[in-house]
């Protein structure tokens, strides 16, 4: 047994985390009742909208896991690659607790922004913000929304039948461990995926690009990831914790890119969710929000999840937000960096590695002597744009050579001339 390998301090901490840690559910515990969006969008529809009305918990109720949390992030070891691991997970869960517990006022949005940034916060290895990046896609990306529309994108289907046909991708993938896909009449996102199954929000409608997007980003990573944690002698390696929400939501991202699932509409979606973030944070409030995603084209019940997105845990009249949404554009540039990376220093063992659980990036390098020992192992389930490692390095080698372009000085005509 390579649970054997490890100390019985490590055990006690993984067993403590395991135990505490999920208790702590950040989204189904911010997330607003489905009626608050009916009862706006009804508002809305007759003329006179009006401001959501949420309620949160004042009891202070996670203070009893917050105290266990911090116990754990105290006994841990940091000169010990496995118990920093677990402190600094224990950490993030501690400040998660925090942040539910300030749910509506001033100090969420510092606590949020504590786990997840702002759109303030410079993107890696550039001098742009998460804004001002989100800002520089919507613009490239806006003269293209019409020209690359397809008749068979508005072609919809229902929940049920997207059910079947994830299902029927993820049987053969997870071989006997069967993911269950489900519908959840509950669900504030579109999907949601654990170790054991995919949510799917009932009374929605999906396209083929939707269904590709969520295989990709939900099963083949999110649940991947997941499960190939729980395969880990150290069983938190398959906890959703926080400061881990960057990497795999990058990951998740990069899968979709690189496969072809992401569409012009879902980019385009991910940028404007930050810049909803930074709207909210400078004091607009639901309503305005609601708008900004209006005009820039979204339907008026996405519109108004959208903007319920950004206030779930915040204040519906402003300054108070939920920042998330500005990781999976910081994740999507770290993981991609970090890919090319690992692929230039001839590191491509780095790679299934972060199939390996719910890690990060920092977590994949600092416990490279405890997977070159055999303690962790790579992923069981690993994508397979991933797992083939020479044709992951023709793209991202390609995409070098071709960010050297500067397109401004190239027309078409002169394309192909001598």
């Amino acid at each position: 047994m390579l649970t054997a390998m490890l100390s019985a301090t490590t055990r006690e901490l993984d067993a403590a985390l395991c135990g505490i840690a999920p208790r702590i559910k950040l989204l189904s515990q911010l997330s607003w009742p489905e009626s608050s969006i009916e009862s706006f969008l009804h508002s809305w529809r007759r003329g006179e909208p009006e401001l959501p009305k949420v309620e949160y918990r004042k009891d202070g109720c996670f203070a009893e896991a917050r105290t266990e949390l911090e116990r754990i992030r105290d006994a841990a070891d940091p000169s010990d690659p496995i118990e920093a691991y677990l402190g600094e997970t224990a950490s993030s869960y501690a400040t998660a607790a925090r942040l539910l517990d300030a749910a509506g006022t001033p100090d969420f949005l510092e606590f949020s922004r504590e786990l997840y940034g702002d759109p303030y916060d410079r993107l890696p290895g550039t001098r742009l913000t998460h804004f001002e990046a989100a800002r520089q896609l919507l613009d490239v990306t806006a003269p293209l929304r019409s020209v690359c529309s397809r008749e068979e994108d508005q072609v919809c289907f229902t929940a049920e039948a997207v059910k079947r046909e994830i299902q029927r991708r993820t049987d053969s993938f997870f071989a006997e461990y069967k993911l269950d896909v489900v519908i959840d009449s509950n669900l504030a996102s579109k999907a949601a995926a654990s170790a054991t199954r995919v949510r799917l929000r009932d009374r929605t409608s999906f396209t083929e690009a939707d269904i590709d997007q969520l295989v990709e980003h939900e099963a083949f990573v999110h649940s991947a990831t997941a499960l190939n944690g729980r395969l880990q002698p150290i069983q938190s390696f398959a906890l959703a914790a926080p400061r881990t929400t960057a990497t795999q939501e990058g990951l998740a991202t990069m899968a979709e890119l690189i496969t072809g699932s992401m569409d012009l509409s879902r980019l385009r979606r991910l940028a404007l969710r930050i810049g909803a973030v930074k709207h909210a944070i400078e004091g607009a409030d639901f309503i305005e929000v609601f708008r900004y995603f209006l005009r820039a084209g979204q339907s008026e019940d996405e519109s108004a999840r959208s903007a319920m997105r950004v206030f779930r845990g915040g204040d519906p009249r402003g300054k108070v937000a939920f920042t998330k949404d500005v990781v999976y554009l910081h994740g999507l540039i770290g993981v991609h960096t970090f890919l090319r990376r690992a692929i230039s220093e001839r590191r491509v063992e780095l790679i299934p590695r972060l199939f390996a659980g719910r890690l990060t990036v920092g977590d994949v390098l600092r416990l490279e002597q405890q997977f070159e020992r055999g303690v962790l192992w790579p992923g069981r389930f690993v994508a397979h744009w991933a797992a083939d490692p020479r044709r992951l390095a023709t793209h991202l080698c390609f995409s070098i050579v071709l960010n050297r372009i500067e397109l401004r000085t190239v027309t078409l005509e002169s394309i192909l001339e001598r």
